[in-house]
């Protein structure tokens, strides 16, 4: 079996391996080893090693030469069997903790502090393990100092409860003796110089504690100027009067309120930014407490890395003046795999006020009892970092006269009369200011852009701005434009934000494996979705249920998914925030997330054909011939159909991006049956850009899975919507290939389609007789598959050519059948679209009173089915027809309306129409210059439909 080898970072840098030390040659391996074991058991990006082993200037190999060095190590450690990892963008080593002096430090200190029997003993085995300055035989580097900074406050910390240990053991010499090994390292610090005058008098030595205490006042005048503190002074005067040493708090909880004040809150923040309004209302509310009254408390709530605890720390020391008997702070543990037990928590709040170990009493009511009986003596506050749930924070509320502030990621609400505080992203100003603080103002004020891009791309998430403003700290070299870049790309994001201990995956992750089974895959599925908002039934269809209510809910509750309003139909909406929706897009990729993802877009595209059947017309829409396998709850396909043209703009950036994921994931089916259900919602709100990003993209996606009936249904939209945008040559291009496609397949309905769509590009070509073959053609085929609402197209067609031609009875003979056809259908949008026809027939017969009849009985029908589009056209028939007979005020009227429709919808081509027909009429009452106008402007328009 080969021997594990042990490392060590506390010190020297050291490898040993069968009691005998392995030989690391060179420093630049020695480096890279250290750099790995700071981070152990972590993927370390190869940018910070090649920051560490070059820092300054990196030659053009230096990612080759790092693999040289990784293969180096692996020779001398492999024989060891260690593990040097290689990751996508960096490496990890893999090691027990047991095998690494600082991992073994820590997992010590965490035991001695959770409540183990020999804590001291714990404490005194974790700094025998420490050799020295961690890694004094190596050049520094500013990668380290994050890591070796907090490990050498944990160092003294552990030595300074030790110390605490020994004096209320009453071991006097022991503790003098690490007292003044503490203050040889620390020399300014006045309570260690307290602590051992108070010791050397309690230890029976009180002339070497008047000297003691000369020698330290005389170093603080000489070398700083000031005079020594209240509490040393007091120590001073309680040996000149020789007070007894006080008795052992662990032989009487009561004498607990004769120690020292507790002061837990961690260091405030120093560039804290913004949150005036948060810091105001904790502030106000921190301080608002009574003596006898209930405690206030305060509870601030968010997602991971958004700064709860910085926040509440911050505010914590505003108002710790009020608080003179102490505070206390207790970190819960609601993030790590099994929250901290409130007996224990209460073991440790009893401790800090004094309460030895055999004092403490042994079921988790009585340590509540007495945790509140001397809080009730002595009002402090009270921070309870990171709880997990209501019932956890319950277990540590005193019963009157403190404060308690509490954080959590879950959404706390049952906790009666508390104060909850939600909070998000900081404000973009607040976020430059605070990337400002962190890498200098002028660095920023610098490049604008790329500040403003680096902080969209960090969510204005604070974490992960403090990331990347440490990554940009440590690189002065560094133009801003460079991580901005690095940061661009979704798939390797939280890969860059990482630095040092800083790491907002990690942060992440905490979250993340406190979630159930249903709600994390529902978080990984979500992630595929894009960033636009969503109804609650896609979590059902993540899951193939009915309901996705609970499990949305449960990711609200964890912050982990943002309710963002409600749409108009009275959904709510949720939405994944950017970085989390890139952590779960990281972690989905399965084959359960692909069936999921299948699911949604089925859904998607059941609600979309629904919907669609609601809408005025969907003469010519195509389906998938796959069947949708899941379908949204009927409650919510019941409010698709009360108002389908609200739920078609409540979704539809989702709707785009739906076919975007489809395409994209190999779902062309999906894609191409979901982008055609969209065309007559499309069609009705000239929404041409959607349709045609929405068709262009499902037509890669059916291309590329060899799906001929989707890439013929694709170009046959595509066909349509050049001929509105007046393209005839693209249209007549992307319709033949569409109607090849169909005929190929024996789609003789989709053949009949497309065959209508090159008719249209003929007749609006001009060439009316072919236009005519192709639409008689279509009208035989739609008779042969039985389609009467095909057929009625067909005849309007018809009747429309000849109309154009005029031949007006041959136009009254196919409009008459048509009209009749959709009467018998109960189809009012044709029987609208018909009496326009109509009405230009009959204007062309000059029977103008029938001509307006007809376009009035068209705008009536337009308007009760809710086509404005259709109606705009009607509105601008009148408005030419009032012209025509000389009552100018109501035409103007009329095509003014047209006109604001055709702009707010798009439609360039009837804006063209309708500045066309004003022109008319302006030249018509001798108003040259208004006419000329309304001419250039509808000249222009038809240019741009030509040139775009």
């Amino acid at each position: 079996m080969v021997d594990q080898p042990n490392f060590g970072v506390l010190g020297p840098l050291q490898v040993r391996s069968s009691d005998r030390i392995l030989r690391i040659a060179g420093n630049k391996p020695r480096l890279l080893l250290a750099s790995l074991l700071l981070d152990a058991n972590q993927m370390v990006g190869s940018d910070a090693l090649v920051e560490v082993l070059w820092p300054r200037n990196p030659p053009s190999s230096a990612l080759a030469n790092l693999r040289t060095y990784v293969s180096s190590l692996r020779g001398v450690l492999g024989t060891a069997g260690a593990g040097i990892v290689a990751h996508p963008s960096g490496y990890a080593i893999e090691v027990e903790k047991e095998q690494l002096d600082i991992s073994l430090f820590e997992d010590l200190v965490a035991r001695a502090r959770g409540g183990a029997e020999d804590a001291s003993g714990l404490l005194r085995r974790a700094l025998a393990l420490w050799r020295g300055t961690p890694l004094n035989d190596l050049p520094a580097s500013p990668l380290w100092d994050g890591r070796l900074r907090a490990i050498t406050q944990a160092r003294f910390g552990a030595a300074e409860e030790v110390v605490a240990m020994k004096l209320a053991g009453g071991e006097y010499a022991s503790a003098i003796d690490d007292l003044r090994e503490l203050i040889g390292e620390h020399p300014y610090r006045e309570d260690l110089w307290q602590q051992l005058i108070l010791a050397l008098h309690h230890g029976g030595r009180r002339a070497e504690a008047l000297h003691a205490y000369t020698t330290i006042r005389k170093q603080l005048i000489d070398d700083l100027g000031i005079e020594p503190g209240q509490e040393l002074r007091d120590a001073h005067a309680s040996v000149l009067a020789g007070d007894p040493p006080p008795p052992h708090p662990q032989d009487d909880p009561a004498t607990a309120l004769s120690l020292p004040a507790p002061q837990q809150l961690p260091a405030d923040v120093p560039d804290f930014t913004g949150r005036a309004e948060a810091v105001s209302a904790l502030t106000r509310a921190l301080s608002a407490q009574e003596p006898d009254g209930p405690p206030s408390i305060a509870v601030v709530i968010g997602p991971p890395g958004v700064g709860k605890s910085a926040l509440a720390v911050h505010c914590a020391h505003a108002v710790r003046a009020g608080y003179p008997a102490g505070q206390l702070h207790l970190c819960l543990g609601g993030t790590d795999t099994e929250p901290a037990d409130p007996a224990e928590l209460l073991a440790e709040a009893l401790r800090a006020l004094g309460v030895g170990e055999a004092a403490l009493p042994p079921t988790a009511h009585e340590r509540a009892t007495l945790y509140r009986s001397l809080l009730a003596e002595r009002p402090m506050l009270v921070f309870l970092d990171d709880a997990a749930d209501a019932a956890q924070v319950r277990a540590l509320l005193p019963g009157n006269g403190c404060a308690v502030l509490v954080t959590s990621r879950r959404r706390i609400t049952g906790i009666p009369g508390a104060l909850l505080l939600e909070v998000d992203s900081l404000p973009p100003a607040e976020s430059e200011q605070l990337l400002g603080r962190i890498v200098g103002a002028e660095r920023l004020a610098g490049e604008p852009e790329a500040a403003l891009a680096i902080l969209e791309a960090c969510g204005h998430l604070p974490l992960a701005i403090r990331v990347a403003g440490a990554r940009l700290a440590a690189r002065p070299g560094w133009s801003l434009s460079v991580l901005q870049q690095r940061l661009a790309d979704e798939s390797t994001r939280l890969d860059e934000l990482r630095a040092g201990d800083l790491e907002v995956r990690g942060s992440f992750e905490r979250s993340y494996r406190q979630l159930p089974g249903d709600a994390a895959t529902t978080f990984r599925a979500l992630g595929l979705l894009g960033p636009a908002s969503l109804p609650a039934w896609v979590a059902g269809a993540v899951l193939d249920r009915d309901c996705g209510e609970p499990v949305v809910d449960t990711l609200v509750d964890a912050n982990l998914l943002r309710l963002v309003g409600t749409d108009p139909l009275g959904q709510p909406r949720y939405r994944l925030p950017d970085l989390l929706r890139c952590d779960a897009k990281e972690k989905a990729g399965g084959a359960d997330e692909r069936l999921a993802l299948a699911r949604v877009l089925d859904g998607w595209t059941a609600a979309a054909e629904h919907a669609r059947s609601r809408l005025p017309t969907t003469v010519f829409s195509l389906t998938s011939e796959e069947a949708t396998r899941w379908s949204p709850p009927r409650e919510t396909l019941g409010r698709v159909s009360a108002d389908p043209v609200s739920w078609f703009e409540a979704e539809r950036e989702t709707l785009v991006e739906a076919v975007r994921l489809a395409a994209g994931s190999g779902l062309a089916s999906s894609a191409w049956g979901l982008a055609a259900a969209l065309v007559p919602y499309f069609d009705l709100h000239c929404r041409f850009e959607d349709w045609q990003l929405t068709h262009s993209l499902a037509l890669e996606g059916a291309r590329a899975a060899g799906d001929r009936r989707g890439e013929a249904a694709m170009l046959r939209g595509l066909g349509q919507v050049c001929l509105y945008q007046d393209h005839y040559t693209e249209a007549d291009d992307m319709l033949r290939r569409s109607r090849a496609i169909f005929r190929e397949l024996g789609d003789t309905r989709g053949e009949a389609v497309s065959i209508c769509g090159l008719g249209a590009v003929d007749q609006f070509s001009g060439r009316h007789l072919r236009a005519l073959g192709y639409f008689r053609h279509a009208l035989a085929m739609f008779l042969a598959v039985d389609d009467h609402s095909g057929e009625a197209y067909a005849r309007q067609a018809i009747g429309r050519v000849y109309l154009s031609l005029r031949k007006v009875d041959q136009a009254s003979h196919w409009l008459g059948e048509a009209l009749r056809l959709a009467k018998e259908q109960g189809d009012a949008h044709r029987q609208g679209c018909v009496s326009m026809q109509l009405g230009r027939m009959h204007e062309v017969m000059a029977e103008s009173d029938e001509a307006m009849r007809c376009q009035g009985r068209a705008l009536d029908i337009f308007e009760t089915l809710g086509d404005r589009h259709c109606g705009a056209y009607a509105l601008q028939n009148l408005g030419g027809l009032q012209v025509a007979r000389g009552d100018r005020s109501h035409g103007s009227d009329q095509l003014q309306r047209s006109l604001a429709i055709f702009q707010q919808l798009g439609d360039r081509s009837g804006e063209a129409g309708t500045f066309q027909t004003l022109g008319e009429l302006y030249r018509s009452s001798g108003r040259t210059a208004l006419a000329s106008h309304y001419f250039n402007r509808a000249h222009e328009l038809r240019r741009e439909l030509r040139v775009t």
